[in-house]
């Protein structure tokens, strides 16, 4: 990494003439490697044509892209142009459509650049919803990345300071509006020393990521750190992930990759569907690093998969837990390189904040396995705070606090969320409660209100908004929720609802909810479950934890398992005969909804089927007829019928 860089721009300067490639990972036997001098050159070329369109140094530009190449070459176009890139995700929900037209908004005049077919759904969606006014502003100021033919001019290069933004990055948010923490140059270049000042990045390592690039983790940790530290760093695309998780391990002994990465649920998603099947034919013995981040982080998952891929020689001191935010531009503590894991066990009932703890036997029914997040790294420190924003001693769970270099200085143009995330002594407080035990960090909770499902962050509030939409639903009688059961190694959707009537009433409604927020956010509702009371404060203030813990205690199983009951008394036999394409769908949704009965005439929404659920029901669909059903049609014929009908008509005009 060259020491004396101090922006962005800097680090690709002195990497052009660096003979190091970069690899993209289209398919099993598709990959494309690009030079470093490549990546200056494609983004000089790209930069010309934004400035021709009217972007200045200082302005914002969404990248809105489905494409790892074409977003890292229009990111370092806008970074050397002192353009403002804003990474969002593109999505299959509306739940992306709704946060990529909010972000606009609130960046007032921003660019967009995206590909054709995105823009025209856009564009679609935005008529439905309203928002046209939004969007003819926004398409205006759009650049397709279809018409890029030509690239042999370059744009001009300007310079920036380390004080100036260097990127933008939008939290969760489609009812309300989403924060943008803003990352300057400085912050970024003070994360890139401090983690590899412990990861010990190095010309030797080669990364492999599947981690999007509209995540901080897949942007920041492997793909600039990596290219600033001129790692040969390779990019899978994160749907083929989603479809393909074995491929990840496969690619990885492929290339002898060093450093890996994933937060909880791709553990389990590999595991899942490596089901009973030994590892052959890999060899992993090169890796020294897996960063295991963005989301709480398993013990018995870590233990699971170290223990399955041990005959692929993956070292059992490989597992890299860390702890990082979009607010810290990412890492905040590493464990030292080669340490085994370090985990503390603790009693659940004394873990409220400001709480001495309790550690407790592992295998104590009221135990709860934490896993050592490492010291802070350089450039970053932590402190764990009461609720006063006073220091607390190390064995003390209370919150979350950093501040240093690699800190955002505040949310994009939000006074009100920066007066709530700042204390007066200038610590972010992160939201998440932790401790220090032996000089190490333990994340314990969050104090926040955020749930965590496959990497991504989601507000309650904005689920619940949706959840509100069934009818008889309202404001105070819906609770979304983020629980780990007992023994489980993720955290589950739950939607408490108010409900005195009677069980069967109810089935209907957890329909409702469950495909209302499918259906806007892509998410699986793990269960809809009817409670007597929500408890709340004296000030009226939902407590969340308390539903969350009846739930890992079991207090409403029996419920749960008469509406289990209900619900398969209800579906009945299923009455007639199914064409053939009924037939061969109905059997790949099976196959991908294992466990979940299947009727033609279900509501794939109502039943769960998740976007990563939805990516791999596409898949198989694909492989059976090529290029006829689009994944956004699974929206708009969510029954087997329905999609059946839509699909013959399709063949049929062929």
């Amino acid at each position: 990494m060259n020491p004396k860089a101090t922006t962005l721009t800097e680090v690709i300067e002195s990497n052009r003439g660096i003979a190091r490639n970069l690899t993209y990972l289209e398919g099993e036997n598709d990959t494309r490697e690009v030079s470093f001098g490549e990546i200056y050159e494609r983004a000089l070329g790209i930069l010309y044509h934004l400035q021709r369109l009217g972007a200045r140094r200082g302005d914002k530009l969404i990248l809105f892209l489905g494409n790892n190449e074409q977003f890292i070459d229009v990111f370092w176009a806008a970074i050397l142009g002192g353009i403002v890139p804003v990474p969002v995700a593109l999505g299959i929900s509306d739940e992306h459509r709704y946060k990529l037209l909010r972000i606009a908004r609130r960046l007032g005049a921003p660019f967009l650049y995206t590909e054709r077919r995105s823009l025209d759904r856009i564009g679609t969606f935005a008529a439905e919803k309203g928002e046209q006014e939004v969007f003819d502003g926004l398409r205006r100021r759009t650049f397709l990345v279809d018409d890029l033919d030509d690239i042999s001019r370059a744009g001009s290069v300007q310079r920036v300071a380390a004080d100036d933004t260097a990127f933008i990055q939008f939290s969760s948010g489609s009812t309300s509006d989403p924060k943008g923490v803003v990352l300057t140059h400085g912050n970024i270049l003070a994360n890139m020393r401090g983690s590899t000042e412990v990861g010990g990045f190095n010309e030797n390592d080669v990364s492999l990521s599947w981690m999007p690039l509209t995540h901080d983790m897949g942007l920041i940790g492997f793909h600039l750190v990596m290219f600033a530290n001129r790692v040969h760093a390779h990019l899978m695309p994160t749907e083929l992930f989603i479809r393909r998780p074995l491929l990840w391990l496969t690619f990885a002994a492929r290339v002898r990759a060093t450093i890996l990465c994933s937060p909880n649920f791709g553990y389990k998603h590999y595991l899942k569907v490596l089901g009973d099947r030994e590892v052959e034919g890999l060899d992993l013995s090169a890796v020294r690093l897996i960063f295991n981040g963005a989301e709480p982080i398993s013990v018995e998952l870590c233990n699971e998969f170290l223990t399955r891929l041990a005959p692929a020689k993956l070292a059992r001191n490989a597992m890299f837990p860390v702890y990082g935010l979009a607010e810290a531009t990412l890492a905040v503590s590493f464990p030292e390189v080669g340490a085994p894991l370090r985990t503390l066990a603790l009693n659940r009932h004394r873990m409220s904040a400001g709480s001495v703890v309790q550690p407790v036997s592992a295998t104590d029914r009221d135990a709860v396995q934490l896993v050592s997040e490492g010291r802070p790294i350089p450039y970053c420190r932590v402190r764990i705070a009461d609720d006063e924003d006073r220091e607390l001693p190390a064995d003390r769970i209370g919150n979350v606090h950093i501040s240093g270099d690699n800190v955002t200085r505040g949310y994009y143009e939000d006074s009100q969320a920066n007066a709530a995330a700042f204390s007066a002594d200038g610590w972010l407080r992160t939201g998440d409660l932790g401790l220090v035990h032996q000089g190490e960090l333990y994340i314990s909770g969050r104090a926040k209100e955020i749930i965590f499902v496959n990497g991504q962050n989601y507000y309650p509030h904005d689920l619940e908004a949706i959840a509100q939409r069934a009818p008889g639903l309202e404001l105070g009688k819906v609770v979304a929720a983020g629980v780990r059961p007992r023994a489980g190694e993720v955290e589950q959707l739950v939607v408490f609802v108010l409900h005195r009537g009677s069980l069967a009433d109810f089935l209907l409604l957890a329909r409702q909810v469950k495909r209302l927020i499918n259906e806007q956010t892509g998410l699986e509702v793990a269960e809809v479950v009817p409670v007597k009371r929500i408890p709340k404060t004296t000030s009226g203030k939902i407590q969340r934890h308390l539903l969350e813990e009846n739930y890992a205690d079991g207090e409403f199983d029996a419920e749960l398992g008469e509406l289990a009951a209900l619900r398969a008394a209800q579906q009945g036999p299923e009455v007639g005969s199914r064409t053939a394409i009924e037939d061969k769908l109905k059997n790949i949704c099976d196959a991908a909804l294992g466990g979940k009965r299947v009727d033609i005439h279900d509501n794939l929404f109502e039943i769960g089927a998740s976007s990563l659920k939805l990516i791999e029901i596409h898949e198989q669909i694909d492989r059976e007829y090529p290029g006829k059903v689009d994944l956004t049609e699974l929206f708009d014929f969510p029954t087997i019928a329905e999609l059946a009908q839509h699909l013959q008509s399709k063949l049929v005009q062929a």
